[in-house]
């Protein structure tokens, strides 16, 4: 069976069992092909004339493209990049927004199998630089209006719109020839993806990925977001993010389902919204930040063609959830995965969902929970490990090939991949979020969930987002405390900190109580998580200068 069939009938049998998991654990078996391209093995073979992209823009312009056109567009700038002098192996940085060329660029680098680095287009000139040496990037493909923050010094620079001095033009690669060869078949286990990652907890890692471990990996996604061919999946997510990999790239595609982009400047959460009716869109992932957003709205009825709701990045709140079920009667249904792994653990399509859990774990992967070095049998709580060894076949394909140090790939150790967050598993094997190892901290001998605190927090109306960190107190050690964002309409005030903490009490045991609230601006990561550790080492410096923020009260503050 060749590398395109293999995948299909894994691909295959997901589908026909979307709704039975049982079905889908003890079926499902990974591809492993010696060798494997996906742009050439498999989307160019997908039918030409189905619809495989469409963006729409803040001004409400539309660009579409079919597989047939992407799959020439592709050839033609592949053998353009090539004649730059871009050949397998070699290092591209991408920094596009959502716009055409960003999936054709996608398409051609993986077809001449040089490895790409996505990049935001928030990172500022310094993060770049960092990112330029780093990953010893020798190519650069960028929007014109972000050359200014690039310093090639001796790379060859891309520019896509204008043209730009010392940039060869994007545009040119029309006139390329249109017939692409490729050098060589493609080793499954070659890079394909570098990816730093979100840097919640400290400077980011380089991530590597195969040309197996996301395009292939991604079919557990498919499966999480219960993707079927001819779909319109709108996926919320900027392309430096792993994220936009899972979601507007690999598993559509997958499932021949067509990727729908938002090109804005600024995330306008009533464009969305709309854009779910008017594109007829099927399925709908977005990062919790936004799903905020989403229900400081009026949702209004549910759009005709919607039918899978699903949520990744950081564990969704449930009184988000219960909002957006009451206004559509869709539940949203969370995910979990990394930017190391495709999607791990998650609530698959017409499965009961237990309140407050990520889900189970998805086919293809074997989960464990680790005290210390030692396996939790049963329920318990622990950190979240993938078993690399479970499979008499080979570890499982969705996981990453290692961490990029000093040049030099960082093969995983052991038999498991640890991913650094805490969860508890109950009897039944349904997994729930506590925390990043590095954010569960303890108040008074107590272990504190900084989710559970913030769950509570985010149901008063007055809060739009909130992050619980310790804060050191000379009798407890630590006490949570609340650094919350306010929903529209409303203003700092001593009476609203204490009406909020008031709200929590009601809810949280006293042991759990937070006793100290300040209104902010949340610090996040470009992929929309909010950065704790920025927040834990703000709070500490405060307390160690004795020194308040002008919207901070403690229980003191407002008992007085």
């Amino acid at each position: 069976m060749g590398a395109a069939e293999e995948l299909k009938s894994a691909r295959d049998l997901l589908i026909a069992t979307r709704s039975d998991y049982a079905a889908a654990r003890a079926g499902f078996r990974w591809p492993r092909p010696e060798h494997f391209n996906f742009a050439l093995d498999w989307f160019d073979r997908i039918d030409p004339a189905r619809e495989a992209l469409r963006i729409l823009r803040d001004d409400g312009t539309i660009s579409t493209r079919r597989f047939g056109e992407l799959a020439e567009a592709s050839d033609r700038l592949a053998n353009f990049l090539r004649a730059a002098g871009v050949r397998r192996g070699d290092r591209v940085l991408l920094m596009l927004g959502n716009c055409v060329p960003l999936w054709e660029a996608l398409l051609a680098l993986m077809k001449l199998g040089a490895v790409m680095i996505p990049a935001s287009p928030l990172l500022s000139a310094s993060d770049i630089d960092d990112r330029l040496v780093r990953a010893e990037i020798g190519f650069v493909i960028a929007a014109a209006e972000f050359t200014g923050r690039i310093l090639l010094d001796g790379r060859v620079g891309v520019a896509v719109g204008d043209r730009v001095g010392g940039w060869l033009a994007f545009d040119d690669a029309a006139s390329a020839d249109r017939d692409f060869v490729a050098d060589g078949a493609t080793a499954a286990a070659d890079p394909l993806l570098l990816y730093f990652t979100s840097g919640t907890t400290a400077k980011a890692k380089l991530v590597e990925h195969s040309h197996m471990s996301y395009p292939v990996g991604c079919l557990t996604t498919m499966y999480w977001i219960g993707l079927r061919p001819g779909d319109v999946h709108l996926n919320i997510s900027s392309p430096g993010w792993a994220k936009h990999a899972w979601s507007c790239v690999f598993a559509p595609w997958l499932a021949e389902a067509t990727v729908l982009a938002l090109d804005q400047e600024r995330f306008d959460p009533r464009f969305a919204i709309d854009a779910l009716t008017r594109e007829k869109v099927t399925t709908f992932c977005a990062p919790p930040t936004v799903w905020r957003l989403l229900v400081q709205q009026d949702l209004g009825a549910r759009p005709p063609a919607l039918r899978e709701l699903v949520s990744a990045g950081e564990p969704l709140n449930p009184e988000v959830i219960a909002q957006v079920e009451a206004a559509w009667g869709l539940v949203i249904r969370d995910g979990y995965g990394q930017t190391e792994t495709s999607a791990l653990i998650a609530n698959t399509p017409g499965q009961p969902i237990v309140a407050g859990s990520v889900g189970r774990p998805l086919p293809g992967f074997d989960m464990v929970l680790l005290d210390g070095d030692d396996a939790i049998d049963g329920a318990g709580e622990g950190e979240l490990a993938v078993r690399l060894g479970a499979d008499p076949d080979g570890r499982p394909v969705g996981v990453m090939a290692g961490y990029r140090i000093d040049g030099q790939l960082a093969s995983l150790p052991g038999e498991s991949y640890r991913t650094g967050d805490t969860v508890q598993r109950s009897v039944d094997g349904w997994y729930s979020f506590v925390g990043r190892n590095d954010d569960v901290f303890k108040s008074s001998d107590y272990r504190i969930s900084p989710f559970e605190l913030e769950s509570v927090l985010i149901e008063h109306p007055a809060v739009a987002e909130a992050a619980v960190v310790e804060s050191p107190d000379p009798i407890r050690a630590a006490v949570p405390k609340a650094f919350v964002a306010l929903a529209a309409g409303y203003q700092p005030s001593a009476a609203l900190a204490g009406d909020i903490l008031a709200h929590a009490r009601r809810l949280l045991g006293p042991f759990k109580r937070i006793r100290r609230i300040e209104f902010c601006e949340l610090p996040k990561t470009i992929s929309g998580k909010i950065r704790r550790i920025e927040l834990r080492q703000r709070e500490a410096a405060r307390r160690a200068e004795g020194v308040e923020a002008e919207h901070e009260w403690s229980d003191e503050d407002l008992a007085s």
